[in-house]
């Protein structure tokens, strides 16, 4: 038994939406999903008309994570074909790590198991009031996968981390918005609106010095201070003779706005 979470996608602007949408199992995930989204994604790292990618979940909740039923039919399958899908499972939180334009999260209702990593693998978080994040691997016996432990231990302390992780217990939205986690709570059904006007701001916005800075702040956790600057020297110094610098000093000094549309992102 597989997921029949459909992977929806719209382009408004130069804002791309990807939406889980699986109404019978509150949008769980399996591996048809994880090479759906791996493309999705590349493809919109790829257009340089889009210059935001919201990830949502349809039908009031962002995803359940792993189908459980596929999980428990999972256990009658040699190793090499389970490590096939968890490997999917792998490219997939790369592929959004390593897309060069930024990905908001927009947790309406909750996200559980797998979609707790897939939330916090992309760059901001939006999430509705009372929604539940959930790491409940362990009430069933299981690990946590798709990065969890990374993306908690790198946003929380040790033992927030820990009481997510082995007592499988639901935090609140407000609680990781206080943790810094979330970015935004709205109210219940405003998570995709919050996240879709931050990701209109970050469209707006200078797209190549984001890009850049998407990189920098991923290479930064595993750099000594000297290699960070020097890798952060040499981001401004190409950075600088660029026409989004062009037109956004220029701005600075006339006191305008400034217009990066037509910059681009090249």
């Amino acid at each position: 038994m597989t997921s029949t979470t459909e992977i929806r996608i719209e382009t408004r602007g130069a804002v791309r939406i990807l939406t889980m949408d699986g109404p019978s199992s509150r949008n769980s995930i399996s591996r048809p999903q994880y090479e759906a989204l791996t493309a999705a994604v590349i493809d919109a790292g790829k257009d340089r008309a889009v210059r935001a990618i919201v990830l949502t979940g349809a039908q009031g909740f962002f995803s359940s994570g792993g189908n459980v039923a596929a999980l428990q039919e999972s256990r009658q399958l040699p190793l090499s074909e389970v490590s096939r899908n968890t490997d999917a499972l792998a490219a997939m939180i790369l592929a959004i790590r390593a897309c060069p334009t930024p990905l908001i999260a927009a947790v309406e209702g909750g996200a559980a198991g797998l979609g707790v990593a897939v939330a916090l693998s992309c760059d901001m978080v939006t999430a509705s009031a009372g929604a539940k994040f959930t790491v409940a691997y362990v009430k069933i016996g299981l690990t946590p996968d798709g990065g969890t432990t990374h993306f908690l231990r790198e946003a929380l302390p040790r033992q927030l981390a820990s009481e997510l992780c082995m007592l499988g217990r639901p935090v609140s939205a407000e609680r990781l918005h206080a943790a810094g986690v979330v970015n935004v709570v709205a109210d219940a059904g405003g998570a995709l609106s919050a996240a879709l006007e931050l990701a209109e701001a970050l469209a707006a916005g200078a797209s190549a010095a984001i890009e850049t800075i998407k990189s920098q702040l991923a290479s930064a956790p595993q750099n000594a201070l000297a290699q960070q600057v020097d890798i952060e020297g040499r981001g401004i110094n190409a950075a600088r003779y660029g026409r989004e610098a062009g037109e956004g000093l220029a701005a600075f000094l006339e006191k305008r706005r400034p217009d990066f549309s037509k910059t681009g992102r090249d």
